[in-house]
């Protein structure tokens, strides 16, 4: 497949320089792809699809919000789709990775020192540096939760922080998600179909692997147990049911871990303690890696309707007698306005700067920061705070100007739950369309565990958009997916 009339355009490529220059770590992937037809390559990608289908790598879509993902609880499904894949991976070479890697252990500590400082003493409120009224107004702060030490003061064990890397080749960090991050388990499959699709050259290239996130998740979750003893503590991953847009990893992971998959009618609490309901009888649970939002967990803490979590489960929380992953209310962390002040934690908690800045961002609540944002609708993208999946959003730029009027209204009705950002050229990867390879936007969820130590996952999950001209990524609006190879030094 010949790339002479490739178009790196305005944009950062991540393959190439420019017109038919490789980037060094890509230079046996693109001498690889040329040698490759046009039949071959489609061969391939056709190959692909139809492991996706075999494996049963999927997700629903569901109506406004798209099943919720991170953020969400349990709906009927509209639609199950095969989760979208191109075969020509993003490639990640050695230096930038150690910086990013840094970068996320660095973010990852301020923001587990954040929820525990507004859960607990709340200095950092009392000095000013993030302002106390948006963190106690943000809608994911739970006041439930003041005063919860969770096991080894961890509150976030699993990350997906989003990173985009602009027209400058610097990545950003987009947002943080600490809540119950999904799409690893798609970095897994996408891996294995990889290495089936190019197996020659994934090993020309020196890719580090990345099957073994399971296994570090586990140690991970095993790392929380409230007992201490020496018996291997029982962990479960508690998911929402069959309706949920991320079961497929939920059960993936499960099975991967070699832990039972459990739903809430399948925990009771029962003399103090979180119990199992087994053939045996009732089994003690230690540690549950939850996949449900925070206000479904326990319906007499939190919503008295949910029917998806165990009744009790935070009396147990608090007594220190079951460990939760990731711990409740660590979403104050990953609402959108909280993300502006990210950096000031830092220095705050660790006496030093971002190794990953934050893209620049006006904060609607300040006066002055929305009426510029009101000023300048047409070259911004604003996002809600606490939407995910590419809803409650304008992007400014390719909005109408009724749209702009209208979404300016909202903001001036609720400012709180807003912040802008300007329009990004994020990077793009050559990506197979209608048999053509033309560059598509992407970003970067890279996968971190906080256990023992700070682990990030050597790649993460490249998403893609597939639409031309289009810099939505999300899957439930047409988004798709690429392997990551992340080259050793």
């Amino acid at each position: 497949m010949r790339f002479d009339q490739y178009d790196t355009g305005d944009f950062f490529d991540e393959m190439f320089e420019g017109p038919d220059r490789p980037r060094a770590g890509a230079a046996v992937l693109a001498r690889r792809l040329q040698a490759l037809d046009e039949t071959d390559i489609l061969r391939r990608q056709e190959a692909a699809e139809r492991l996706l289908l075999t494996m049963g790598i999927t997700f629903n879509v569901y109506g406004a919000q798209a099943g919720g993902g991170e953020k969400a609880g349990q709906s009927p499904p509209a639609l199950e789709r095969i989760f979208p894949f191109d075969v020509v991976p993003r490639i990640v070479e050695a230096k930038e990775w150690d910086v990013l890697e840094r970068g996320l252990e660095q973010r990852v500590r301020a923001l587990n020192l954040f929820i525990a400082d507004v859960y607990g003493a709340q200095k950092i409120l009392e000095a000013g540096v993030v302002p106390r009224d948006l963190v106690l107004s943000a809608a994911s702060y739970l006041p439930q939760c003041r005063g919860l030490v969770p096991p080894r003061d961890i509150w976030c064990h699993v990350v997906g922080t989003d990173l985009v890397r602009d027209r400058d080749g610097r990545f950003y960090v987009l947002e943080d998600n600490l809540r119950c991050p999904s799409g690893v388990s798609y970095v897994l499959e996408n891996r294995r179909i990889m290495k089936r699709t190019f197996p020659q050259v994934f090993e020309d290239s020196k890719v580090r692997a990345v099957d073994e996130y399971p296994g570090r998740l586990l140690r991970t979750l095993q790392h929380l147990d409230v007992r201490g003893s020496e018996r291997t503590p029982t962990v479960v991953l508690l998911t929402p049911g069959i309706y949920n847009s991320a079961y497929f990893e939920h059960a993936f992971l499960a099975q991967q871990m070699g832990i039972e998959l459990v739903e809430g009618r399948d925990l009771v609490v029962s003399g103090g303690f979180v119990q199992m309901r087994t053939t045996r009888g009732l089994e003690r649970v230690d540690v549950i890696y939850r996949r449900i939002d925070d206000t479904f967990l326990d319906p007499q803490a939190f919503r008295p309707d949910s029917l998806l979590g165990v009744p009790g489960l935070m009396d147990v929380v608090r007594a220190g007698r079951v460990a939760l992953a990731n711990a409740p209310g660590n979403g104050v962390a990953d609402d959108k306005v909280i993300y502006a002040y990210v950096p000031a934690m830092i220095r705050y908690y660790l006496g030093e700067d971002a190794i990953l800045p934050n893209v620049e961002t006006y904060v609607c609540a300040e006066d002055k920061q929305r009426d510029y944002v009101l000023a300048n609708l047409d070259k911004l993208v604003v996002k809600a705070a606490n939407e995910s999946g590419g809803y409650g959003m304008i992007v400014g730029p390719q909005a109408t100007k009724e749209e702009r009027a209208a979404f300016g209204d909202r903001i001036r009705a609720n400012p709180r739950n807003y912040i802008a950002q300007p329009m990004l050229g994020l990077s793009r990867v050559p990506t197979l369309c209608a048999g053509q390879l033309e560059g598509r936007h992407v970003d970067l969820r890279p996968y971190v565990l906080f256990g023992e130590d700070v682990w990030v996952l050597p790649g993460g999950l490249t998403r893609v958009a597939l639409r031309k001209g289009s810099c939505v990524v999300n899957s439930s609006q047409g988004g798709g997916s690429k392997d990551t190879w992340v080259l050793r030094a």
